[in-house]
């Protein structure tokens, strides 16, 4: 069944877009004013910038979150919501396109995935994994394979550009001749781009995802070039080839280097006996912004690197708390996708303050703060702060608070934090600075010393 693959249809959809470029640009020019797209009203989707993924409102977005192997176990649907509920902000979900035996992912089905991940508030990443191990493993798929299994899904996939990123391939070459993965992965992207897809597209390394050669390191600006969108996100796995703290941190510095961007789509604490440096790829992803996704929700052969027990989040392994209750794991450091409704609506700039007139209230860019306690382990405690604009919209904001006892700050995210002794600072990032008027905004979280505690905040607009 064919889907929008006339020739004709990436040219109508490059035209919609440059129109709407105009159309846009010439609103601003006579109006003279620039106004922001409300969360829910989104135009085009994700993109990237350097080394930032950008959502479909202009602010970054950090991946984490978890795998779940759909194709497998079907009867499973309630894991997108068990996977929200943990606290993930995104799932990567597998899909079959038919050549192994485990089966063909339909449109319907996948339809359901996508409608279940925004029903959840889960962005969703799309894989084919029937091409793991291409040229070493037996039965599986090509990249274009792939690519052809995408082109029946475009109907679905259509417009879900602000909600589901497309992993073109699983770990799409195997240790056999590694090097046939650039070209490949070329074609591949051009040919997405040709049948219409504007999503971000997620390509895996070759060496069974892990890279441990260096091909797509190596071959990463040729492959970011070959997209017409530019708009290519690179998927390293990390396994036992990643069992030294210093081999993730020289990778992701290569990354940096070229200002491409990188996630870390799978990666284990152990992988056939051998450590992984899982602590390293978690902490060195949250200071650089790198989003992962940690395989997986549960499902695994011999039940290696589940994170719950059949399937249950009540019974969280040792790898499912490392994943999701760590000090930089999914709890702590997770924000969810502010096409969500988690990004503020702009206010009306045609409205001057004396159209609206307060009298006896809080003058403009009054703001108030709290602290609340997310979750309390007893060792340690997860904060979130809360900045509430009391008067005008706020462009910005400083908080300041004095812990009653010995509580510190052991780390944080989303804030420049300064501390005195038992007394606090904390300022907006940028992108987290603006507050609508009369609107609360959960800002930026912490893990603390014990006790817990909630002391009184001072907030000021700056």
């Amino acid at each position: 069944m064919e889907h929008g693959t006339t020739d004709a249809a990436p040219a109508r959809r490059r035209m919609r877009r440059w129109l709407m470029a105009v159309l846009a640009a010439t609103a601003l020019a006579f109006g003279g004013l620039w106004q922001l797209v409300p969360a829910g009203a989104q135009q085009g989707g994700f993109s990237i910038d350097g080394t930032q993924l950008i959502d479909a409102n202009g602010n970054p977005f950090i991946m984490r979150g978890t795998s779940h192997p759909d194709v497998w176990y079907e009867g499973e649907f309630a894991s997108y919501g068990e996977i929200s509920d943990l606290g993930a902000n995104t799932v990567r979900v597998v899909l079959g396109s038919g050549q192994r035996n485990w089966g063909v992912s339909t449109a319907a089905r996948v339809q359901q995935i996508v409608d279940e991940c925004k029903a959840q508030r889960l962005i969703c990443m799309l894989e084919v994994h029937d091409t793991t191990g291409y040229g070493e493993e037996s039965g599986a798929a090509t990249l274009d394979q792939a690519v052809t299994f995408w082109q029946g899904l475009f109907s679905v996939l259509d417009g879900e550009e602000a909600y589901v990123l497309i992993n073109i391939g699983n770990e799409p070459v195997g240790n056999t001749n590694p090097q046939q993965w650039t070209q490949q992965t070329v074609d591949a992207i051009e040919r997405m781009r040709s049948i219409g897809f504007e999503h971000t597209l997620v390509v895996d390394a070759p060496n069974w995802g892990q890279d441990w050669q260096n091909v797509m390191r190596d071959n990463a600006e040729t492959v970011a070039a070959a997209d017409e969108d530019g708009n290519t996100l690179f998927s390293i796995h990390m396994y036992a080839v990643y069992s030294n703290p210093q081999t993730v941190i020289d990778y992701f510095d290569a990354f940096e280097e070229m200002n491409l961007p990188l996630i870390v789509g799978e990666y284990g604490d152990t992988f056939q006996g051998q450590t992984v440096a899982w602590e390293t790829i978690q902490s060195e992803a949250q200071a650089r912004g790198i989003g992962w996704l940690a395989w997986s929700y549960s499902g695994n052969t011999g039940g290696d690197l589940d994170q719950t027990t059949s399937f249950n989040p009540s019974a969280l392994t040792t790898w499912g708390q490392r994943v999701f209750t760590s000090a930089n794991g999914i709890q702590n450091t997770a924000e969810r996708a502010t096409v969500f409704g988690d990004d503020p609506d702009p206010t009306d700039p045609t409205t001057s303050p004396s159209e609206n007139p307060t009298t006896g209230g809080p003058s403009d860019g009054d703001c108030t703060a709290v602290i609340g306690v997310v979750n309390d382990w007893g060792s340690g405690w997860q904060g979130k702060v809360t900045v509430t604009a009391t008067g005008a919209a706020l462009d910005g904001w400083r908080l300041t608070w004095t812990w009653a006892g010995s509580t510190r700050i052991t780390s944080s995210w989303n804030a420049a934090i300064t501390s005195s002794g038992a007394g606090v600072t904390a300022s907006d990032v940028g992108w987290n600075g603006t507050v609508a008027s009369g609107q609360s905004r959960e800002v930026f979280g912490f893990i603390g010393s014990t006790p817990a505690a909630t002391p009184t905040v001072t907030c000021e607009a700056i």
